[in-house]
């Protein structure tokens, strides 16, 4: 595969603020007041909303609609998605893919989004995984300092990031309809750090994945799939949700993907730190540590099938962890398992 770039922002660059999945800032408008103000402060970029941007429940054409108008828009030069949902698979036959292709100005989506920047990698466009405006740049007393470097090297540089493991993360919230998510941060514990599984090489290519349950519903729709031999030499990444699907629903999903021929392609996988908790589902903090064990087995149960051997890294911080890692989708990652060192190409 060959992808259109974006070509680098400059400070004072409009960029969009879109809802191509659920429309949190409706619920929650104090956050995406924060988040806007964070984008000029921060980036030293200006925010531009769209119609569905505020709109609860907007039809998916109407979504796609904002999506082609922000790229359709020379002025606007990247986009970023307020949060993920569950229902973006459908806004994806109503896009046409020219004016994504004419200028593929950067998007930046992760979860849901998952859809899209499938979407965009089937086309040919590179896009970033990671990073909502809801979530990344609203919440708590500021925005990460992984999170701040990485996404300011995907908007602004050309150039090599290392990625590194972090001393802590965090996999709770704080409730958004409490008036402190806009100033208090969730708590924080040490990171499990990462994991290496056959560290013996090094891998260098284009990125392509995301969430693994919607990974999976795009494989069984089959829409935008291309054929197994287009992902040979890509680094595969993997994340699950907040849904948190158990060990043997991983197992499964990757298990289909393996019979499907998809999972030898990869020479390297890498695998984020797993949300093993959520406000909803609360869990003790022994069960998150085990919860993470059994993904990781059921990972390698999976690869040891379809791979055995493909080169893993555990515990990676570009999912719905934080702080994440933003990552370039259809751009380069270099994985140097000899100098166990993780490498993006901004």
């Amino acid at each position: 595969m060959r992808f259109r770039v974006a070509a680098k922002l400059r400070s004072g660059d409009r960029v969009a603020v879109v809802s191509p999945a659920f429309a949190a800032p409706a619920l929650f408008p104090a956050l995406h007041e924060q988040a806007m103000r964070r984008i000029r402060s921060e980036l030293g970029l200006e925010p531009v909303e769209f119609p569905t941007t505020r709109r609860l429940d907007a039809p998916p054409a109407d979504r796609a609609a904002d999506l082609m108008a922000a790229y359709a828009d020379p002025a606007i030069r990247a986009v970023f998605a307020t949060i993920g949902g569950d229902d973006q698979i459908t806004v994806l036959p109503h896009l046409d893919p020219a004016p994504f292709r004419a200028d593929p100005k950067p998007f930046f989506g992760y979860s849901d989004n998952t859809n899209l920047l499938n979407w965009l990698w089937h086309h040919g466009v590179a896009a970033y995984h990671g990073g909502s405006t809801q979530v990344h740049l609203a919440q708590g007393r500021g925005i990460w300092p992984e999170h701040l470097e990485s996404l300011r090297a995907a908007l602004f540089e050309t150039g090599d990031l290392a990625i590194r493991p972090v001393g802590e993360f965090s996999e709770e919230e704080v409730d958004w309809a409490d008036p402190r998510s806009l100033t208090e941060s969730a708590p924080t514990i040490p990171s499990p750090g990462w994991v290496w599984h056959q560290p013996d090489r090094v891998v260098t290519g284009p990125a392509w994945g995301g969430n693994l349950e919607l990974l999976h519903c795009n494989l069984a729709v089959g829409r935008w799939i291309r054929p197994v031999e287009d992902y040979a030499g890509c680094v595969l990444l993997l994340e699950t949700s907040e849904e948190m699907p158990t060990a043997e629903a991983v197992f499964r999903m990757l298990r289909d993907a393996g019979e499907r021929g998809l999972l030898r392609q990869f020479p390297a996988v890498l695998v984020a730190t797993a949300k093993a908790t959520y406000i909803e589902a609360p869990r003790p903090p022994g069960e998150r540590q085990r919860y993470r064990e059994d993904q990781r087995a059921a990972v390698l149960r999976a690869l040891e099938a379809y791979n055995p051997g493909a080169m893993v890294v555990f515990g990676v911080d570009f999912g719905h962890t934080s702080p994440q890692w933003v990552l370039p989708y259809g751009g380069g990652i270099t994985i140097d398992g000899p100098a166990r060192r993780i490498v993006a190409h901004f």
